[in-house]
């Protein structure tokens, strides 16, 4: 039986880690301490899992008291990006494993922190990049295994944030540079880590630009010129195109969404947090829309782009090698995209010769598909019959948050960042 404590009582550590740990796995997993900032965090855990109603909780500043009292063998982190490197390395320290959310930090500084901290103990960090076991993503790295492509040249990846979604972002606290690394991190280390398994290189190189354009006091719709407004009772909401893109004057009409609840309505607030500050506030410090180019160590090129507010979501890849193409196209959350999609296939096309379309079989569960699975390789163990690694480590969440940094780096300076210069491992 293996115990467990949480670091960052989220909506994500819950909904992700403490629900399935309390439901499913309780067999063999025992959760023994709950650590946040905010005691409203705890009620809420309680109130949406009852099972944890006798789990001890803490206060960052009790850290230690915690490791004594609870002695767990493994550490959750899954709080505000920021502190994930702080209590990686202090888990670290009393050898104790780590599964974090990512990104697993938010600057190189961190990351090389955190390697130090792991060669040093006899722990190890699990990232969990869930989007890796999502069934199109995984048979994708089987046809690279498999050699259909050949040696790979170059990769094309285009990412789709629909005007819902990268909305919420500049409403929270992902707006702010200082807590999230920025979108470059945050978000974006979903897909530079994919990119990096499925090509099986690492980044050695980024040049790229970055801007906010939709969002920010500048940001075009903007109704009114003024700081501080909140969607719950905003005077301008009715002139708001992204607020009454989802909502009528008096019914939320957003669709079900695997990851984010309905922004603005928590009766019970967290404290000193909402999840509804105005998307044009002048306070605003990260930006809403990357290109990027990223040289591999292997000669691998990728074009990537990725913008937060598109009128669908979803994204275009194409993989090409020397005997072949993968193309695939995914429309994310179909509720909301005003258009009929279609079912997620992969095409091949080798270099000589007729297209192959692969279909794949779906699975049930959030990021499609892919967090039962991954949930089951950190609670059961790594599944014995799976013939390639997919469960991710910290090098792994190393290269995904430095190639974000390097990005952001790059649109700042206006120059070419090496991977070397941010990664000392």
């Amino acid at each position: 039986m293996k115990r467990y404590a949480v670091c960052g009582v989220s909506s994500r550590a819950i909904g992700m880690f403490i629900r399935p740990m309390m439901e499913i796995f309780y067999h063999n997993s025992q959760l023994v301490g709950l650590l946040d900032i905010d005691p409203r965090r705890f009620e809420v855990c309680k109130e949406k899992v009852p099972q944890t109603r006798d789990v001890a909780t803490y206060f960052p500043d009790q850290f230690e008291q915690m490791i004594a009292e609870q002695k767990p063998d493994v550490l959750i982190v899954a709080g505000v990006d920021v502190t994930h490197a702080e209590y990686i390395v202090k888990g670290l320290e009393h050898d104790l494993d780590i599964i974090t959310e990512k990104p697993m930090a938010t600057t190189s500084e961190a990351c090389n922190a955190i390697l130090a901290a792991e060669a040093k103990s006899k722990g190890k960090v699990t990232v969990t990049f869930n989007y890796r076991y999502a069934p199109i993503h995984s048979r994708i790295r089987e046809l690279v295994l498999e050699g259909k492509v050949g040696r790979i040249t170059s990769v094309d990846l285009n990412w789709y944030i629909d005007t819902y979604h990268g909305a919420s972002y500049f409403k929270r606290w992902n707006r702010e540079r200082e807590k999230s690394g920025g979108l470059s991190i945050h978000k974006c280390t979903h897909h530079f880590d994919l990119v990096n398994w499925w090509i099986g290189q690492k980044p050695e190189e980024v040049f790229a630009y970055g801007a906010l354009n939709y969002y920010g006091s500048e940001g075009g719709l903007n109704p009114r010129k003024v700081d501080g407004r909140h969607c719950r009772e905003c005077p301008d909401s009715s002139n708001c195109t992204y607020y009454m893109r989802w909502t009528t004057r008096s019914v939320d009409s957003v669709p079900k969404d695997d990851h984010l609840g309905a922004l603005g309505k928590i009766e019970r607030p967290y404290t000193n947090y909402r999840p509804d500050r105005c998307i044009y506030d002048s306070d605003i410090n990260i930006e809403d829309t990357y290109v990027a180019t990223v040289k591999f160590d292997q000669g691998a090129f990728l074009s990537y782009s990725c913008n937060f507010s598109t009128p669908y979501e979803g994204y275009r890849l194409a993989i090409n090698g020397t005997k072949g193409r993968i193309e695939t196209m995914e429309y994310h959350s179909p509720a909301r995209t005003p258009f009929p999609t279609p079912v997620q296939t992969i095409d091949y096309f080798p270099l000589f010769g007729s297209k192959e379309t692969i279909h794949v079989v779906s699975r049930k569960g959030g990021h499609g598909g892919g967090d039962p699975l991954l949930l089951e390789d950190l609670f059961l163990g790594v599944d014995p019959h799976r013939p390639y690694e997919i469960l991710s480590g910290a090098l792994d969440g190393a290269y995904s948050v430095v190639t974000g940094e390097a990005v952001w780096k790059s649109a700042k300076e206006n120059r070419p960042i090496k991977i070397r210069e941010l990664l000392k491992f």
